[in-house]
C-alpha cells in the first residue's frame, strides 16, 4: 500500500509543476503581447512619419529631421535639394495612376541612391527635397551635383512592355545657418523654376515611352 505522504508529496510535486507550467505559459503570453503591442506603436510612428506609397520620410518629418541635423555644431555644409517632375500629368493621363505610382517609386529609390545616408523626403505629390552633406558651397560643385541628379532620375523606367523617360527639375541651394533652412528651400525653389522655365524655353518637354516588342 503506498505511504499516504509519499502520495501527498507527488500530488504536490505534480501540482507546482502544472502550476508552473502554466504560470511559465501566462508569462509567454504576455510577453508575446507586449511585443505585438510594441510593433504595432512602432508601425504606427512610422506611419505618422514617412510616405505610405514611396517609404520616405514626409514633409513633417522632413523638417523635424532637418532642424536636428542643423542644430548640430560640428556639421559640414549642407545642401538643401528640392525637385518636382516634368509634366507628371501625363503618366496619370496616359497609363493610368498605377503608373504613376510607379514612376514615383522609382524617383524616390534614385533620389534615395544619389543621396546616400543623406536625409531626403516625399514633401508630396511629385514634390521631393532633402538635405546633402556637401565637402564645400562652391557653386561649380552645386551644379555638377544638379546635372548628376538629372541624369540618374532621366534614366529609362521600365513599366511592362514600355520603358518610360520622365525628367525632374531640379534646384539646389546652401544652408548657410541653422536657421536658414527655410530661406534655403526657398532659394532651392526659385532655381528649380528656373531650371524648369529655361528646359521648357529650349524644347516642349514630352513624356518618351519606348515599346519593347518580342522576339
Amino acid at each position: 500500500m503506498p505511504d499516504p505522504m509519499s502520495v501527498a508529496s507527488g500530488i504536490c510535486a505534480a501540482g507546482a509543476l502544472l502550476s508552473s507550467w502554466q504560470l511559465r505559459r501566462r508569462a509567454l503570453r504576455a510577453e508575446a503581447e507586449i511585443a505585438h503591442l510594441q510593433a504595432e506603436l512602432a508601425a504606427e510612428r512610422h506611419a505618422a512619419s514617412h510616405d505610405p506609397l514611396t517609404g520616405l520620410p514626409n514633409r513633417r518629418a522632413f523638417y523635424r529631421l532637418a532642424a536636428a541635423l542643423l542644430a548640430d555644431v560640428g556639421r559640414r555644409p549642407l545642401i538643401a535639394v528640392v525637385l518636382d517632375l516634368d509634366d507628371f500629368k501625363q503618366v496619370n493621363d496616359r497609363y493610368g495612376h498605377a503608373a504613376g505610382d510607379h514612376v514615383l517609386i522609382s524617383v524616390a529609390e534614385r533620389l534615395a541612391a544619389f543621396a546616400g545616408d543623406n536625409l531626403v523626403a516625399r514633401l508630396g505629390g511629385d514634390e521631393f527635397a532633402g538635405l546633402l552633406v556637401s565637402p564645400t558651397v562652391d557653386r561649380r560643385w552645386i551644379d555638377h551635383a544638379s546635372r548628376r541628379l538629372c541624369e540618374m532620375l532621366a534614366a529609362p523606367i521600365p513599366l511592362g512592355t514600355l520603358t518610360l523617360r520622365v525628367t525632374a527639375s531640379v534646384g539646389l541651394a546652401p544652408v548657410t545657418g541653422p536657421t536658414q533652412l527655410t530661406e534655403a528651400l526657398r532659394e532651392a525653389d526659385a532655381a528649380m523654376y528656373q531650371a524648369k522655365s529655361l528646359s521648357a524655353g529650349r524644347q516642349t518637354r514630352q513624356l518618351v515611352d519606348t515599346v519593347h516588342l518580342p522576339d
